[in-house]
C-alpha cells in the first residue's frame, strides 16, 4: 500500500523519491521505525480491522522522544499545529514560497481525519493506533442532519486502515512546487527529474471537509480538478469561501515524525472553515484519479511544543 504524507526528502533524497515516491513520514510508521512503544500497544490485524486505540503514555512518549530529538539540533519550525494559536518560539527562517498561482500542482492526496485543529474541526478523534491512524481532529458530526449522516451502500475509499464514512472529517493537500514538473503520482512528483538534487519550494494549500451523503453537496471530482494556467499547473476547486487562509511557516508531517523532527520546509495555507462534500463523489474519485491515490492517510500528533512552531503574523 502507498502511504503518501506531506513528507518530502530533498537533496540526496530526492532521486530516490523520484525512483519510488514514498514519503518518509508514513513510510517510517508503515514499517514500524521510532515507534516501539506505540507497537507494544498492539493493534488490530487485517483488511478493515479496529486498531487498538493505544494509552495516554504511548503519545506522552512520542512528544517527549520528540523534544529530545530536536533539542538543540537547530531543528526549524514544525507541522501540524493549532492555527488559532499564533504563538511560536522557533526562530529558524526560510524563505515564504510564493503564492501558489506562481507554482505547480504537483499532488492532491487527502488524510483521514484533519492534521491541523481549528475552531471548526477541534474536536480530538483520540489517540488512535501510535501510527496515524484514527487519530486527528474532526468536525463536530452532531451538527449534521440524520439524511446527511445516513450509512451509505458500499463502502468508501476502503483500507486496512480505515474505511470513509459519513460524517467523517478529511483534509486536503493540494501541494505546489517550483520546480518545472506535472502533477501526478507521489509527492516524487513535486521534483524535475532531470535535475537530481534539486531544492524546490514547496507550498501546501489545505482545506478540510466533512463527508455527507447528499448528492447536492459540493463533487469532490470538481474540487480536484487541475489544468494549465498561464505555463503553470493549477488546482482550479478549491473552495474560496472557507475563511481567509492561516499561513505559516512549517515542515512537512506525516506519522514517521511523530518522535524525530522534519528537517523539510513547507509554507502551510490552511483554510479554516469546512466545506461539505458528497461523500459518493469521494468514493468515485478513490477509484480513478490522476495521482493513483485510493484511500485516506494517517495523521502526524498536532505539534504543540513552541520551541517548533513558528510565530503566526
Amino acid at each position: 500500500m502507498k502511504h503518501i504524507a506531506i513528507a518530502i526528502a530533498i537533496e540526496i533524497a530526492a532521486s530516490a523519491l523520484l525512483a519510488a515516491p514514498v514519503l518518509a513520514g508514513e513510510h517510517a510508521a508503515h514499517h514500524g521505525e521510532g515507534h516501539g512503544a506505540a507497537h507494544a500497544e498492539g493493534h488490530g490485524a487485517g483488511h478493515g480491522a479496529h486498531h487498538k486505540t493505544v494509552s495516554n503514555k504511548v503519545i506522552a512518549a512520542q512528544r517527549k522522544a520528540l523534544a529530545k530529538s530536536t533539542k538543540g539540533k537547530g531543528f526549524g519550525p514544525q507541522a501540524p499545529r493549532d492555527i488559532d494559536a499564533v504563538e511560536g518560539k522557533n526562530k529558524r527562517v526560510f524563505s515564504q514560497a510564493p503564492a501558489s498561482t506562481s507554482m505547480n500542482l504537483c499532488n492532491i492526496h487527502f488524510h483521514k481525519n484533519a492534521e491541523h485543529k481549528a475552531k471548526d474541526f477541534s474536536i480530538y478523534a483520540g489517540n488512535g493506533n501510535g501510527e496515524g491512524y484514527q487519530s486527528g481532529y474532526t468536525y463536530d458530526k452532531s451538527l449534521l442532519s440524520e439524511a446527511e449522516l445516513a450509512p451509505t451502500r458500499h463502502k468508501i475509499c476502503d483500507s486496512s486502515h480505515s474505511t470513509l464514512r459519513p460524517g467523517d472529517t478529511i483534509e486536503v493537500h493540494y501541494v505546489y512546487s517550483t520546480a518545472q514538473i506535472k502533477p501526478g503520482k507521489g509527492l516524487g512528483s513535486c521534483f524535475n527529474k532531470n535535475i537530481p538534487k534539486q531544492n524546490p519550494q514547496l507550498r501546501v494549500e489545505t482545506q478540510v471537509y466533512v463527508l455527507v451523503h447528499d448528492k447536492h453537496a459540493l463533487s469532490f471530482k470538481k474540487l480536484t480538478k487541475f489544468k494549465k494556467q498561464g505555463g503553470l499547473y493549477q488546482a482550479t476547486g478549491i473552495p474560496d469561501n472557507t475563511g481567509t487562509p492561516v499561513q505559516y511557516a512549517g515542515s512537512t508531517t506525516g506519522p514517521g515524525y511523530n518522535e524525530t523532527g522534519s528537517p523539510y520546509q513547507v509554507t502551510w495555507s490552511v483554510r479554516p472553515h469546512v466545506a461539505k462534500v458528497n461523500i459518493a463523489t469521494v468514493g468515485k474519485w478513490c477509484k480513478k484519479n490522476a495521482f493513483e491515490e485510493n484511500h485516506g492517510h494517517g495523521v502526524r500528533n498536532l505539534v504543540k511544543n513552541k520551541k517548533l512552531l513558528s510565530e503566526i503574523h
